[in-house]
């Protein structure tokens, strides 16, 4: 690991365990919401640009980190669920960074691109659509959301549903379909045509501004604001999906590690029956379990992240990396809250949040199931031309 690398995560270490870890008790992070309040990311974001972590993955310049070297970053990050909104390394803001690094042109990066490395606004993805009328989700192909062109401008119609930080964003990534396929445009937020029809109360309560559901009615964007060329769409997509899905590991590896750590604790404080609860048997070697699952997560998140630095996609290796991790660290905070007993599920400590955070972790990003079924297409699609090869 390279030493600048080492040198970012202990800085982004040490900020979020002093400064960014007593902010989780405060009222402006509720319980049950819809993520932290636009004051209180404000609050935190500008006490990392003071602490010099703010966007820590991009450097000076624009150059970011390798996908190596952000995994120690994001790991650190992720040591409390509010450390990625201070350190601006949160879904979907650090995906979306990402994407328009490697699509936007100069203009675009300029006028919607700073904005987010400096931390001074957030954005939105907008893909996924209401189940109830075909829309796309975990296959991206049913979109719904159709756009054409009029003139030097673009019009799209559709509705879109559990899109993560709408509200308050100030920066749009919009999918639509063509007639030349999928597109994807840049749009400046609040605008009078995007209209947020609820904000759904989920599981998950970290991300600001929470899940909404959207209306799209007549939105009219200048041609320039399409976000490379027109059809493709799906294209781009693949180039964000990958990192997308790692960086979620990343996140989610810091706060397991996390939870184990009170876990260990609690158990090496708390006796029971003449002895502490580490000692016996079944408490230690749930924790043990949780050592060698964290091992093993860190290990499937290094390798997928060399997978990328290469220039290669990933999709294999991500969807591999997104289940295992995602099943191992709930199983992980599963132990942990059951290790903890009543302590465990209530909200004395950070543990019984996490717990929550990660179960949404298992769905978000693709479910589990579905990342399967798309490896076993591979097995098969790979098994029949081995066959064809053989014969």
């Amino acid at each position: 690991m390279t030493e600048r690398a080492l040198k970012i995560a202990r800085r982004v270490e040490d900020f979020v365990r002093t400064s960014i870890e007593p902010y989780e008790t405060d009222p402006r992070y509720p319980v049950h919401g819809h993520g932290p309040t636009a004051d209180l990311v404000n609050e935190l974001r500008q006490k990392a640009r003071d602490a010099g972590v703010l966007t820590p993955h991009i450097l000076p310049g624009g150059a970011h980190l390798t996908q190596r070297e952000t995994a120690i970053v994001l790991i650190r990050s992720g040591l409390s669920p509010l450390g990625p909104v201070a350190c601006n390394t949160m879904a979907p803001d650090e995906g979306n960074m990402y994407l328009l690094g490697k699509v936007g042109n100069a203009e675009q990066k300029a006028r919607f691109l700073q904005p987010l490395v400096d931390g001074k606004a957030r954005s939105a993805f907008f893909m996924t659509e209401p189940a109830e009328e075909g829309g796309a989700g975990s296959d991206p192909a049913m979109m719904q959301t159709m756009c054409h062109r009029d003139g030097n401008h673009w019009i799209i119609n559709g509705r879109k549903r559990f899109i993560t930080g709408a509200e308050g964003a100030r920066v749009g990534i919009i999918m639509a379909k063509s007639d030349d396929g999928a597109c994807m445009f840049l749009v400046e937020l609040p605008d009078p045509a995007i209209i947020t029809t609820r904000v759904l109360d989920t599981i998950d309560s970290s991300m600001p501004g929470g899940h909404a559901e959207i209306e799209i009615n007549e939105l009219r964007l200048p041609a320039e604001q399409m976000l490379g060329a027109s059809g493709e769409g799906f294209k781009y997509a693949q180039i964000r999906l990958s990192p997308a899905r790692l960086s979620h590991c990343m996140r989610w590896l810091g706060c397991a590690i996390r939870a184990q750590e009170i876990a260990v604790a609690y158990a090496c404080a708390r006796h029971a029956f003449g002895k502490p609860l580490i000692d016996h048997e079944g408490v230690g070697f749930m924790l043990a379990d949780n050592r060698i699952a964290i091992k093993q997560c860190e290990l499937m998140i290094d390798w997928c992240a060399d997978v990328l630095d290469t220039g290669s996609l990933g999709t294999a290796e991500s969807s591999m990396t997104k289940v295992a991790v995602s099943e191992a660290l709930m199983k992980v905070l599963d132990n942990c809250v059951q290790v903890m007993g009543g302590t465990g599920v209530s909200g004395d400590t950070i543990v019984e949040r996490i717990y929550r955070e990660i179960r949404a972790f298992r769905i978000y990003d693709g479910p589990t199931e579905v990342h399967k079924w798309s490896l076993a297409k591979l097995i098969k699609r790979e098994n029949t031309q081995g066959s064809v090869h053989q014969s």
